[in-house]
Order: structure tokens, then C-alpha cells, then sequence
């Protein structure tokens, strides 16, 4: 992620990174900074408990371009091996207020929306549509 300043490493801060440790207790980082040599977080095997901050743009990985989706097929991946994993990425304020609120969320797919001109479809927008479902609260 580059800004016009130069700049395109982002460490976590240390007090951030100590408060999660200290709940997850870590023992390894696939995306460490600086990068050893002939390292790959994206192909190598993971610890038990792991923090993840990926790099926030895409990544030129075997050729080709990988961004969030490559970290979280990964981090999924190594999850299902029973390994801890605690990854961080910048999402909009919006999302994590609805997952506070309890919502609900259902992927729908890359929806063809319709063109109001004619009802004809589109092609997509080459993103999947999170849907939000908020439940009305039992009242006591």
C-alpha cells in the first residue's frame, strides 16, 4: 500500500500486537516484515496460533496479482488444520457496526443488476453483494 509519502510498509503498532498476543499467544507471522529470503507466507506452513497482517493492496505471487482473497483462502486453509488464526484487514466502519448489531450476513453472489432503463441485466460487478439482516430484538 503506497501513499504519496514513499512509504508502503504498515507495521502493526507494538501495543496492538501486544494486547492480541497476549489473548492469542502467537508463535508464528506469515507475513513478517522484513521479509527473509525465499520466504512465502501464501505456500508455507503455519504455526498453531498465527497473526496475519497482510499486505492491504494486491501482491505479484507466482506470477500473478493476489490480494485479501489469496490471505483468506490461505488462513482458511490452515484453520481447517485446527490452527488458530488472527488476521487483520481494513473494512469499512459500516460492516463491523451491523455485526455488532447482530446482523446477519448472507452472501449473494455477483448480482446482474437490472439497468433502469430497460430492466435489462448487467454484467456484474465482479463482486460478491454481502447482504444484512437485522432481526427485530424480542421485546421483554
Amino acid at each position: 500500500f503506497t501513499y504519496d509519502d514513499g512509504k508502503h510498509y504498515w507495521l502493526t503498532p507494538p501495543e496492538l500486537y501486544a494486547q492480541l498476543d497476549a489473548e492469542f499467544g502467537f508463535d508464528f507471522d506469515p507475513a513478517p516484515f522484513p521479509l527473509p529470503d525465499d520466504f512465502d507466507g501464501l505456500t508455507a506452513e503455519w504455526g498453531q496460533s498465527n497473526y496475519v497482517n497482510p499486505p492491504f493492496g494486491a501482491i505479484l505471487h507466482e506470477g500473478k496479482r493476489r490480494g485479501a482473497t489469496a490471505w483468506v483462502r490461505k488462513a482458511i486453509a490452515e484453520n481447517a488444520k485446527g490452527k488458530r488464526v488472527v488476521l487483520v484487514y481494513p473494512i469499512d466502519k459500516w460492516i463491523l457496526m451491523l455485526l455488532k448489531a447482530g446482523a446477519q450476513v448472507r452472501n449473494l453472489g455477483d448480482v446482474k443488476w437490472l439497468a433502469t432503463e430497460d430492466g435489462t441485466p448487467g454484467n456484474g460487478t465482479g463482486r460478491h453483494i454481502a447482504c444484512f439482516v437485522l432481526e427485530p430484538k424480542e421485546q421483554i
